[in-house]
């Protein structure tokens, strides 16, 4: 693998995928995008990328494809960028396009890492929490809402050449860091997305008004504390998320002034992010299916597999999944079922 001029596919052309990959390019890399629908590649090969918002206004001409079996073959670096929902068979298309030091990372929502390692292999797996935000307005017009970073590493904690390279080229997009407890880190985001963006698929509210719930909020500090307990019997050391947020001490202490300050630190929350809508909840809106497998469905597979009591996020996996089923509305009715 050449350092200075690894060989690119990105697989995916929403928000993150599209941004990531018209950022690389736009730096001299030779990325080509493989789109999922023929429209949009054509559009692509046409008209390019065109990316605004925190790191300015690109129009990137590049190669797309549609599907992965019209991909090129002879790439080093693969961004998976697909819905979690759809790692399994893409992973699976890939297989024959992989080399021996292909790597594969994984830019999605929740931890689909293990199971892209049971497919690809764990040689060929990276794992990446992507740590910034971004919003379609339109295929193939893409919006950097927020800045940040990405953090990067190999699944078991092994040091890996091939990781120098991803970083140098992730960095021309936003700031990259190595680490060796990936696994701590990406858990860390995927405790924050099950209480945020799952929580918001259950009730259909806007985050602000959603933590402004007392009993909401009660039900946010559960899913914590089972995730923690589930980490501890894994082994895992969960990661400061933000610099701010330190799970072990938020979940710690069951006095009042304990209490007080968590819903406090979870009001604060709310109000910063008042106008957030949960992705999950805009995927049910499309009727299209969440990631909660790979979201509260992680913690509980865990949980059954360690012997750890998960009832709290047993129970949002069970109501969103009667939500995708349309046995059930999305609607803040919805915890009153929690602790009947």
């Amino acid at each position: 693998m050449s350092v200075a001029k690894p060989r690119i596919a990105v697989i995916g052309a929403g928000a993150i995928g599209g941004i990531t990959a018209a950022l690389m390019k736009n730096a001299g890399y030779d990325v080509e995008i493989v789109c999922k629908y023929d429209e949009l590649a054509r559009r692509i090969n046409d008209k390019g990328i065109y990316v605004f918002g925190f790191r300015g206004e690109h129009h990137v001409p590049m190669p797309a494809v549609a599907e992965i079996r019209e991909m090129r073959s002879g790439n080093d670096l693969i961004f998976l960028a697909t819905k979690a929902t759809d790692l399994i068979p893409a992973a699976k298309a890939l297989l024959p396009f992989l080399h021996d030091k292909t790597r594969v990372i994984s830019l999605q929502n929740g931890i689909c890492e293990e199971a892209l390692a049971e497919v690809v292999g764990e040689e060929h797996t990276v794992g990446c929490v992507v740590e910034w935000g971004a919003t379609m307005h339109a295929p193939g017009e893409l919006e950097m809402t927020s800045d940040g970073e990405f953090v990067i590493g190999t699944i078991d904690g092994r040091e890996e050449p091939a990781l120098d390279v991803i970083k140098t080229a992730l960095d021309a997009v936003l700031p990259t860091t190595i680490t060796d407890n990936i696994m701590g880190r990406l858990y860390a985001k995927l405790i924050v997305n099950s209480c945020i963006t799952s929580l918001g698929a259950v009730c259909g509210l806007y985050m602000g008004q959603m933590l402004a719930d007392r009993k909401i909020r009660n039900i946010f500090i559960d899913i914590m504390r089972e995730a923690m307990a589930v980490a501890d019997a894994m082994g895992l050391h969960v990661e400061t998320i933000g610099g701010r947020l330190n799970y072990y001490k938020f979940t710690e202490g069951t006095g009042l002034l304990s209490q007080m300050q968590r819903h406090l630190m979870i009001r604060l929350i709310g109000f910063k992010y008042r106008k957030l809508k949960s992705s999950s909840l805009q995927s049910l809106e499309r009727g299209k299916p969440t990631e909660i497998d790979y979201l509260n469905g992680y913690i509980t597979e865990k949980g059954k597999q360690l012997g750890v009591p998960t009832p709290v996020n047993d129970k949002v996996v069970s109501v969103i999944k009667e939500i995708e089923a349309g046995t059930r509305e999305i609607s803040p009715k919805n915890f009153d079922d929690f602790y009947a």
